[in-house]
C-alpha cells in the first residue's frame, strides 16, 4: 500500500479533523462552509429550502445594488408638477406601491410618493391634494452598495425603496427590500404569479396573464386571432420581433386588437405578459415603468 493510500483507521481521524472545525466554528474559507452545510443537507438535518436560503443569504453579501437594481429606462416616476388627476392613471395602470418623484429634471428625485397616500388625500381633498405634501424622504445609495449593508438599511430607517444614484448623483436606478429579499428566498409571489404548468391564466377583469413562451398556434385558440406562426413559434417570440428589439418590462405593444404588456423580463428574453382588449381601459401604446 502506499503512503497516499488512507487505512480504514485513518476515516475516524478524519471525521474529527472535520468536527473540529465546524464546532471551532472557523471553516477555513466559504466553500468549506458551503461544503458542510451540504453534508448536513445530504444526512437530513437541513431541508432543501433552508440550505438554499443561507446560500442566499451568502450569496447577497456578494452582490452590489448594480447587479439587481431596476434600471433608469424601466423606472416609472412622477412629475413634481404633475396634476394628482393626471398621476392617477399611471398609478392605477402600473399596479406599483411607491413613485419617485422628481423635480426639474429625471435625475432630480424630491422623494417617495405612496400609492397609498396619494389616494387616501385625492380621496379626502380632491383637486385640492398637493402630493409634495406627502412625499416621504428618498434614501440615496451609490451603485456599489453592497446588498447585506443595503439590507441592514432598509431595517433601520423602516424603507423600502432605495434610490440608486451614479457618480454623477443621476438616477442609475432603483432597489427595493422585495428585490434584496427575493436573493435569498426566491421570488416573492404577486399578482403576476401563477403555476409553471399553466400557459395562459385569465383573471376575473378579462385580463390574461400569458407565458412568453406560449405557442402562437395556442394563443390564437385561445383569443380568436390568426397571427402568422411561420416566423416565430412562440408569442414572446413575435412580440420581440414587432417591438424589434428584446422587450424590457412594462413595454406595451397593440397586437390585433389586444394591449400586450411585458410584466417580466430580463436583458435575455421575456418570460410573461399581460394581455388585455385594447379598449378596455385605454391603455397607452408604449410605456415604461417600475417601482
Amino acid at each position: 500500500m502506499s503512503e497516499d493510500e488512507s487505512t480504514p483507521s485513518q476515516y475516524p481521524r478524519r471525521w474529527l479533523d472535520r468536527i473540529a472545525q465546524v464546532l471551532s466554528g472557523e471553516p477555513r474559507d466559504r466553500d468549506d462552509l458551503l461544503e458542510v452545510l451540504r453534508d448536513a443537507h445530504d444526512r437530513g438535518l437541513m431541508d432543501a429550502d433552508g440550505l438554499a436560503m443561507i446560500e442566499g443569504v451568502l450569496h447577497v453579501s456578494e452582490l452590489q445594488a448594480r447587479d439587481i437594481m431596476i434600471p433608469r429606462s424601466q423606472v416609472t416616476v412622477l412629475p413634481r408638477d404633475m396634476p394628482p388627476r393626471e398621476m392617477l392613471p399611471t398609478v392605477v395602470r402600473t399596479g406599483y406601491s411607491r413613485f419617485p418623484v422628481t423635480g426639474e429634471s429625471r435625475d432630480d428625485v424630491i422623494g417617495i410618493l405612496l400609492a397609498k397616500d396619494m389616494l387616501r388625500c385625492f380621496m379626502e381633498e380632491g383637486e385640492d391634494f398637493r402630493p409634495r405634501e406627502v412625499l416621504r424622504p428618498p434614501m440615496f445609495i451609490p451603485e456599489s452598495k453592497r446588498l447585506d449593508a443595503l439590507l441592514k438599511l432598509f431595517r433601520e430607517a423602516r424603507n423600502h425603496m432605495s434610490i440608486v444614484v451614479d457618480e454623477y448623483g443621476g438616477l442609475a436606478g432603483i432597489v427595493t427590500i422585495e428585490d434584496v429579499i427575493e436573493q435569498i428566498v426566491g421570488d416573492i409571489d404577486d399578482e403576476h404569479d401563477y403555476n409553471e404548468d399553466t400557459a395562459i391564466l385569465t383573471h376575473d377583469d378579462g385580463s390574461s396573464i400569458v407565458k412568453a413562451l406560449t405557442p402562437v398556434e395556442d394563443f390564437n385558440e385561445h383569443f380568436g386571432l390568426e397571427l402568422p406562426d411561420d416566423e416565430f413559434d412562440t408569442i414572446g417570440g413575435l412580440v420581440a420581433g414587432r417591438l424589434g428589439h428584446v422587450p424590457h418590462r412594462d413595454e406595451v405593444l397593440e397586437l390585433d386588437g389586444l394591449t400586450v404588456k411585458v410584466v417580466r423580463a430580463d436583458k435575455r428574453r421575456v418570460h410573461l405578459l399581460k394581455v388585455y382588449r385594447a379598449e378596455r381601459d385605454g391603455a397607452p401604446t408604449d410605456g415604461t415603468g417600475a417601482g
